[in-house]
């Protein structure tokens, strides 16, 4: 019999690909080439020697990967990664661009909520952490040259939040995430298995760009929490009308549901598992 080789239905890399590019859709640089970064920092302070040598190695590596995809594609074949590894050391300081979180160019919105627990809270809501892109000039100054939730040129443009959309391939990806989901022994028996899917799938277009490239590379993860909560919150309510529905039957001297009937007392809430859940 013929081993088939794994297909892997969905990969980490592939999903960090399709997040950058819908959040760049949200966004406006000075130029194409600005739109990839090579570190995320919290603020421009944070720009010094160790975090200027961090981007360069982040650079080279990336630059080395992609290199080295592109070898294979052309020729066919496997080739050694180490054939197209960068010296970080070569890198100019005037390619790197430093992903700065910034809430700077989004307006204030006093009153949208009584309790200002961090920054975000004074500011207009948006899909995703904005940010900028800044890079050194040749003098060796530091410039902006691009902004997230921005449209029109950089000087003369405005905030706008809904002018971009997520991609087709990460809207595809959220859907075949949830019918695999769908499909496990634990979950795939319940009468409403629609409702549940149906719920995933618009939790993750309400999340799907929040994930923070700063603090993992793991989007996977992040995504089959936030299904498996989904899918939890709909057990959680079926199970809760279902308990009311054979309480009012035994109330009126009708017999229950047969699941109340071969369990004797109302069962608690259905669980199937402790999950983080990740901010709505």
């Amino acid at each position: 019999m013929t081993n088939l080789p794994k297909v892997k239905y969905l990969t980490n890399k592939d999903l960090l690909k399709e997040i950058h590019r819908s959040k760049n859709t949200y966004c406006t640089y000075t130029d194409k080439a600005y739109s990839d970064y090579d570190l995320i920092i919290p603020s421009l302070e944070k720009i010094n020697i160790r975090t200027i040598a961090e981007a360069k190695r982040n650079r080279a590596s990336r630059l080395a990967k992609l290199a080295h995809e592109a070898a294979q594609i052309a020729s066919g074949k496997k080739q050694s990664a180490k054939d197209f590894e960068i010296d970080y050391k070569k890198i100019q300081k005037t390619d790197l661009v430093f992903r700065v979180i910034s809430f700077e160019h989004v307006p204030l919105a006093p009153g949208r909520k009584k309790t200002l627990k961090n920054t975000a809270d004074s500011h207009e809501k948006v899909n995703f952490p904005p940010f900028q892109h800044w890079k050194f000039d040749d003098k060796g100054n530091l410039s902006c040259v691009g902004k997230s939730h921005w449209k029109g040129p950089l000087d003369t443009g405005h905030f706008s939040k809904d002018h971009g959309q997520m991609t087709d391939n990460l809207a595809r990806m959220f859907l075949k995430l949830c019918e695999r989901y769908a499909t496990r022994g634990n979950v795939r028996g319940y009468t409403y298995n629609d409702e549940m899917r149906g719920q995933a799938i618009l939790q993750l277009t309400q999340i799907g760009l929040q994930f923070d490239e700063s603090k993992s590379d793991n989007p996977f993860a992040y995504y089959t929490a936030a299904v498996t909560n989904s899918f939890v919150r709909i057990i959680n309510i079926e199970k809760r009308n279902q308990n009311i529905r054979d309480d009012i039957l035994e109330m009126n001297g009708m017999n229950p549901s047969w699941s109340r009937q071969n369990s004797g007392p109302a069962p608690a809430a259905a669980s199937i598992g402790t999950i983080t859940t990740p901010e709505d």
